[in-house]
């Protein structure tokens, strides 16, 4: 079995969703299980909703729920078997009124919970795994659509819910291998779950392919495919610097780090559950599958280069605390960073000197709660609006001179916090935000002008 996890872009229409149904069907021999995401700024688009639902702009609601209906209607007509068509336009319909019920809900309560945001937002994997799954079985593909909210056991923090593997991995099991055991492709959703009282959840943005991960793990798939609309891992964004290179194979530990400080085409948990079952992951792009996609193992082969990516992730904060009581004194850091686990916040980059600790947070919500926790320890300071940047490889930690040739380009930015060592393959630092792009940009041409063909390919447009 694989799974193959397609994003919003490789579900936007109808054209997208029949390239789709011909990448699975060269693999179903394979035996598939196909996860989606909502179409293409669907999700956006409902959650603008609930919002203007709490601030009574029904109109505003009405004309983006009539936008949303119409491209579903317009792709189920293109897709659908003219038998099958009325079935399916009932079952968009039924998927809209639990939707239009979540949104009379909120008007009536004049405020968007996290537990209803969550329903809002489950809608559009729901009413895109419909699509898909119609367009299978006109394509003469037995196929079923598959509610993966029972499945998907969470706790019930909205927003970010957390996974019960005690209890999602053999329903995940039971239910995807006796599908693809009887001949099925199941196509079901990424990004939602459920409670154990049944309250639709989400795993946060992004977290589609995450499910993907989770169910392939579940069912010891043998890959697990990100289909997206980019050939693959790129040694940086392309959209700051063009020329970057498309990376052919990468490490589980590599692409983790990059993940979790930055790039965007992965979400940080995506890896964890196929890391724990050694299962490659591959990302691939549904608009030029011929192309091959980044690798992702568990052990990739040396490269030449030192450095295989940069990543970056903006919208940082750092929180300093001074305080003469750190000299010398056992406990200090655990009682402070207590503080943190109390108000449940995680901190990406730690620095500290005999008196002082800097720590980088991307998670604000609780920041005034935590500054004045932390002013019992000493002096607390914040600077805002920086970000952190993150060159991630696994040649790193066997290159002498690294450090020079990372700063040196950098000689005119000011860089306000450095963490390496606690990693062995990242090297991370802090800027201001708005000077990423320039610091992305002399790095990027230091590390990448001349490429190794064996590890990176420059991509042809």
């Amino acid at each position: 079995m694989i799974v193959m996890k397609f994003g919003g872009t490789s579900v936007e229409d109808a054209t997208a969703i029949r390239r789709l149904v011909s990448i699975v069907r060269q693999q179903l021999q394979r035996q598939p299980i196909v996860v989606v995401s909502a179409m293409a700024r669907v999700t956006n688009g409902l959650l603008d909703c609930a919002r203007w639902a709490a601030e009574g702009k029904d109109a505003d609601v009405q004309a983006k729920l009539d936008e949303v209906k119409a491209r579903h209607s317009a792709a189920a007509d293109e897709l659908a078997l003219p038998e099958e068509r009325e079935t399916l336009h009932a079952a968009l319909r039924t998927q809209l009124a639990e939707l239009t019920g979540t949104l009379d809900e909120i008007q009536r309560g004049g405020i968007v919970t996290e537990a209803l945001s969550d329903s809002v937002s489950a809608q559009g994997e729901l009413l895109s795994s419909l699509l898909v799954a119609a367009a299978f079985r006109a394509d003469g593909i037995s196929s079923e659509r598959i509610d993966v909210r029972p499945l998907m056991r969470t706790n019930d923090d909205f927003m970010r819910a957390a996974i019960d593997f005690e209890v999602a991995d053999p329903l995940l099991h039971e239910t995807f291998t006796a599908q693809v055991n009887a001949g099925c492709v199941p196509v079901t959703q990424g990004f939602i779950g459920s409670t154990v009282d049944g309250r639709t959840t989400t795993i946060g943005r992004g977290g589609s392919d995450y499910s993907a991960s989770i169910i392939g793990a579940a069912v010891n798939a043998t890959a697990i495919e990100i289909w997206t609309d980019v050939d693959g891992m790129m040694t940086t964004d392309p959209r700051i610097v063009p020329e970057a290179a498309k990376i052919k194979t990468i490490s589980f530990a590599e692409a983790s780090e990059l993940a979790y400080f930055g790039a965007k085409v992965l979400h940080p948990s995506t890896l964890r559950p196929a890391m724990v079952k050694d299962i490659p992951v591959y990302i691939c792009n549904s608009r030029r599958p011929h192309v091959q996609g980044t690798a992702i193992l568990s052990h990739a082969p040396a490269s030449k280069s030192p450095i295989k990516a940069i990543a970056f992730k903006r919208g940082i904060t750092v929180v300093n605390v001074d305080s003469v009581r750190m000299l010398m004194a056992h406990g200090f850091l655990a009682r402070l960073f207590e503080v943190f686990n109390r108000h449940e916040t995680a901190v990406d980059m730690v620095a500290t000197s005999e008196v002082s600790v800097s720590m980088t947070l991307d998670d604000t919500r609780h920041l005034d709660a935590i500054i004045a926790d932390l002013q019992e320890f000493g002096e607390v300071t914040v600077e805002r609006d920086r970000a952190i940047i993150c060159l991630v490889g696994e040649q790193m930690k066997f290159t002498p001179g690294l450090a020079s040739r990372i700063f040196t380009p950098l000689n005119q930015i000011n860089i306000s916090m450095i963490s390496h060592g606690a990693s062995a393959i990242n090297a991370s630092f802090v800027i201001e935000s708005a000077l990423v792009d320039e610091a992305v940009k002399r790095l990027h041409k230091e590390f990448f002008s001349e490429l190794d063909e064996e590890t990176f390919e420059k991509v042809d447009v």
